[in-house]
């Protein structure tokens, strides 16, 4: 009896390793694949490196990064960083030099400047640039435009015209309507920076929008002369033009 009991004792106790050693085993192994990966990157090839991170990639479900399907200026903001970077001094610059003049000139119940989200905002009201109902630019209008040019000639940023009337109808053989004329209007200034300050082209671009963006909502003359104007938008940056809100 006693020696049978011995020989279980046996069976029990003896045959394989301690539970440690798988542990052991699976570190050893792992300290293997480390140091033979530490001298595969002493003689890097980066077509087989990539391929080796494309590989762990797809391992791990790790997405390959892209572009959004909507392209807005917020998204890609980072992609132009560098171009920004000088916006918002830019137009203090230009807001200043152009309240000083507006001062000395006292022109303050024509001219009026703006920060927006969009960038800063010279809206020049009333008749300071065209007779009623015409857009042939005034000879007092030329000598506003011509200050602004001096200071907006030398930044990047690119600049919007804006061309706004009031909500008097208009019908006649050179403008069959108000969209004719805030149009024609905002066209005019551009003309007027390109052929006579010699402003780059691509830079500007304009826009008419009638009657249906006033400033003023009332019937007074006054309300009338503040929403008959033409807004110089000078965007936050050279690439503000094809898209930008208020």
């Amino acid at each position: 009896m006693r020696k049978k009991r011995n020989s279980s004792n046996q069976n029990q106790d003896g045959g394989g390793s301690p539970a440690w050693m798988t542990t052991f085993g699976d570190m050893m192994t792992l300290l293997l694949v480390f140091f033979v990966l530490l001298y595969s990157f002493s003689s890097l090839d980066v077509q087989k490196f990539k391929g080796f991170i494309s590989a762990l990639q797809n391992q791990l479900g790790v997405l390959e990064g892209g572009k959004t399907i909507i392209d807005q200026p917020n998204i890609t903001a980072g992609d132009i960083s560098e171009d920004l970077g000088d916006a918002p001094q830019n137009l203090g610059r230009v807001m200043e030099q152009m309240q000083e003049y507006i001062d000395k000139k006292n022109l303050n119940d024509r001219v009026n400047i703006d920060r927006k989200r969009k960038g800063l905002v010279i809206s020049l009201t009333g008749e300071i640039l065209y007779d009623l109902g015409r857009a042939d630019l005034k000879t007092q209008g030329e000598e506003v435009l011509t200050m602004i040019a001096e200071n907006l000639k030398e930044i990047p940023n690119d600049i919007m015209i804006e061309g706004h009337t009031d909500y008097l109808p208009i019908n006649n053989q050179q403008y069959p309507s108000n969209w004719e004329l805030s149009t024609a209007r905002a066209v005019n200034v551009i003309k007027y920076l390109i052929e006579e300050k010699n402003f780059t082209p691509s830079r500007l671009s304009a826009a008419g929008y009638s009657k249906y963006r006033p400033v003023v909502d009332a019937e007074t003359s006054e309300a009338l002369a503040k929403n008959r104007r033409v807004e110089i938008v000078i965007l936050n940056s050279q690439y503000g033009s094809e898209q930008y809100n208020n």
